[in-house]
Order: C-alpha cells, then structure tokens, then sequence
C-alpha cells in the first residue's frame, strides 16, 4: 500500500496491516525527533525509553488521524510524538513543577540583572544573584531548551484547543481568537529570533528550520557538540525570556 493511498484510509476502517506500514514509515521521524530532545537531557535517560513512548505516540496519530481536518498526517504525527515523549519525561520529573519554576525564576533574575547592569550578565554575574552553581544554572537552561513554546503556558492544554493549534500551523485555523493570538504568538517569535546575536540565530535556523542535529551544526560551524548544545540552550533561554516579557508565556 502506497502513502497516498494509506492517507486516503479512514482510521476506524484501517487493518492492523495498513497501520503497521504506516508506523514503519514514520519511525524514521520518532527516532529523529527522540534524538533531537535527547541532546538536552542528562546522560541517565534512557534512549530507548523516549524512543517506545514516542512509538506509541505515533501510533495513537494514526488511529486518530482525521484528513477531513486539513491537518497533514506528517503534521499531527509530530506533534503526537513529541508530546508523547515529553510526557514520558515529565514522568520522569525532567518537565516537572519545580522545574518550570526553576526555569522562571532564573529567567526573572536574569532580567533583573540586564536592567540593573544595562547590559547582558555574565554566567558569574548570575551565579553570584541567584546562588546557583554555573553547571546548575547550565542545567536550568537546558530544561528550558525543553519547553520552547509549551502548549500548557500559551494557553492551549486542552484536548479542545489543540486542534486549534494545529490547524493554525497548517494555515486553517478559522477561529477569529485563535488566530489572533497565535499570529501574535508567531509575530513575535520572529522578532525575538531577529534580535538574537548571529551565531545564536544561526543555530536556531539549522536546529528548527534546517532539522540538523547539534552534531551536524558542529561540523558545519566547526565547534564542539556541546558548544552547539550551548549555544542552542542560550537562545532558547533567551528567547522564552523575551516572549515571557511580551506577556506571551504565563
């Protein structure tokens, strides 16, 4: 069976057959995006782990996977997967509580320091205003590297809004409010992307918009794994700062 024709299968009458070609097709695509997050986790987690979660994630997209939505499969896949894998980790207390909490108040004092100092601080300007160890503070950021644009803090957690969500990615959104607030939401993301120093936005492009892993941003900016991994968390941190600034992030 061809991808064009499995699409044109209604879930509730696919056979177990149908969805296990459909699932072998798109496992490329769980072991990237596992891969991907896994580059800003601690060496304890368990690939493997992320990896059944996010299958599992996969398979629940093509059980429920609707073309009559206007969402491509390949679209409401990945955010199945990732939201399944990220799931696992907050199982694992990697996303939990009080490391969102960690990741804000360091984010605040953070922007406490640029105001009072007119400048951006020094990871030892830092690490002295908030008593945090460099390699903690290193951590927090990684953890923040985690939760780019969380659905739970744009305000679109629940099973009703998601849908909305997406649709607004695919350009289908017909919700006047929706639509307005995630274009606000994108609008500024692009500012804040704009505003970050060069080799931090380049990073961000050829992580997000290129899809290489940090070891390929490596060998293309001829730096270390970890120095990509740096950087990227950096941006990343700097950007939810600036989107919290706006009042787009609760």
């Amino acid at each position: 069976m061809n991808f064009t024709g499995a699409l044109a299968t209604a879930s509730k009458t696919m056979t177990v057959s149908q969805r296990n070609e459909l699932v072998m097709e798109y496992l490329p695509q769980v072991k990237r995006t596992v891969y991907r997050i896994a580059s800003h986790l601690p060496s304890s987690v368990e690939i493997e782990d992320l990896i059944t979660a996010g299958t599992i994630g996969l398979i629940q997209a093509i059980e429920r996977y609707d073309p009559s939505r206007g969402v491509k499969l390949s679209t409401f896949a990945s955010f199945r997967i990732r939201g399944a894998v990220l799931g696992e980790l907050r199982s694992r207390d990697i996303l939990s509580r009080t490391n969102r909490r960690k990741v804000k108040e360091l984010e605040t004092a953070i922007t406490r320091l640029e105001q009072n100092l007119g400048r951006e601080p020094t990871d030892e300007e830092v690490s002295t205003e908030t008593g945090l160890k460099i390699d903690e503070i290193d951590n927090i950021k990684k953890v923040a590297g985690l939760t780019l644009i969380s659905l739970d803090e744009i305000g679109y957690s629940d099973s009703q809004q998601r849908p909305q969500l997406m649709k607004f990615l695919t350009d289908k959104s017909d919700d006047p409010q929706t639509l307005t607030k995630l274009k606000e939401l994108k609008s500024a993301l692009a500012a804040s992307i704009e505003s970050l120093k060069e080799k931090e936005k380049l990073v961000v492009s050829l992580y997000y918009i290129e899809e290489l892993t940090m070891r390929e941003i490596g060998d293309v900016l001829d730096i270390t794994e970890s120095r990509v991994s740096q950087i990227h968390s950096k941006a990343i941190f700097n950007l939810r700062k600036k989107l919290r600034k706006e009042g787009l992030l609760d």
